[in-house]
């Protein structure tokens, strides 16, 4: 299926050392934010304490936070979740705070804000309450390096069997590239990064890889049927090629995203961020980021023809 087709190719490579700079710079300034400011991590992975909350009517979430912070709560989350009348809020693990008390001085906490209501509209109630100590946030950090680095090696694999060695080269730096970046955009505004985020970092290594195979196995075929084209003239058609089918997908995929992201709510929010920045430059570096180094590494026509071989006449 195609809207369109495009007939005369777009040469792509013909600027690839241009394009391969702009994303060094951007990796380059992803890593400097990582190692300088570092990932703002959920309770998920730090320890704390996860409660919600239930109210008869909407609270007001910013006076639920400033009357959190004033009792000495750090950094506290406070978001709706389900809705607009159901509060989730998050506790960061305090030195020297004990687990067992914190629910509680949460909810002295929350009896605060609405003590001015004459109504028992506002009076909060307590649905569950959740303590995640700094052991388990720990192994789930682990865990979740462990997912990110087989989803790695499984990656390199597939496309090193069905491929080339420079192929899977090629789409993994583009891949890594991608989720260093989201990495950076996290660290650099210092949005949250949940157990949800990394599910995202995870679902958006797929969805590159597979960008990546569907622009590699145009490039195989286009080596196989075209004699004659160079290197960057098969690059550009296969590119071309599949430039609406990219468009389609892509363009379906951000669509579901897009409506997460607007009217998922703050649950949904850093996920849907996280996947938005993803397929953006999910598009970017399989295209222009995979091909120039395939392409830099030596590929070339008879890397995937195989030359005939000759029979011998059998001598009497």
């Amino acid at each position: 299926m195609e809207f369109f087709r495009i007939r005369k190719d777009i040469p792509f490579m013909r600027h690839a050392l241009v394009f391969n700079i702009i994303s060094l710079i951007t990796f380059i300034a992803a890593v400097f934010f990582l190692a300088t400011r570092g990932l703002h991590f959920s309770v998920e992975f730090t320890g704390g304490t996860l409660m919600e909350v239930g109210y008869a009517q909407a609270p007001d979430l910013r006076q639920i936070r400033q009357q959190l912070e004033s009792d000495g709560f750090a950094d506290p989350q406070v978001q709706n979740f389900g809705s607009s009348r159901d509060v989730l809020i998050r506790v960061p693990l305090a030195k020297g705070a004990e687990s067992s008390k914190v629910g509680e001085q949460v909810m002295a906490s929350l009896m605060k804000v609405g003590a001015g209501v004459t109504a028992a509209a506002m009076t909060p109630q307590l649905k569950r309450v959740e303590f995640v100590g700094p052991q388990v946030g720990k192994e789930l950090a682990e865990d979740g390096a462990l997912a990110l680095l087989l989803v790695i090696v499984g990656i390199v694999l597939y496309l090193a069997f069905r491929f080339e060695w420079r192929f899977a080269v090629s789409a993994i730096i583009a891949n890594l590239h991608d989720v260093v970046i989201i990495l950076g955009f996290f660290a650099f505004f210092q949005w949250e990064f949940s157990l949800p985020v990394l599910a995202a970092v995870l679902a958006v290594l797929g969805y590159s890889v597979n960008e990546s195979v569907v622009v590699f196995d145009r490039v195989r075929e286009t080596f196989k049927k075209k004699r004659g084209l160079t290197t960057p003239e098969v690059l550009d058609h296969a590119i071309t090629s599949t430039i609406s089918r990219t468009i389609i997908t892509h363009g379906s995929t951000q669509m579901m995203v897009t409506s997460m992201l607007i009217f998922g709510g703050p649950a949904l929010h850093y996920f849907a961020l996280a996947l938005t920045i993803g397929i953006c430059f999910g598009i970017y570096s399989s295209v222009l980021v995979a091909s120039p180094l395939v392409m830099w590494m030596g590929v070339s026509r008879a890397q995937f023809v195989q030359a005939k071989v000759e029979k011998q006449e059998a001598v009497v």
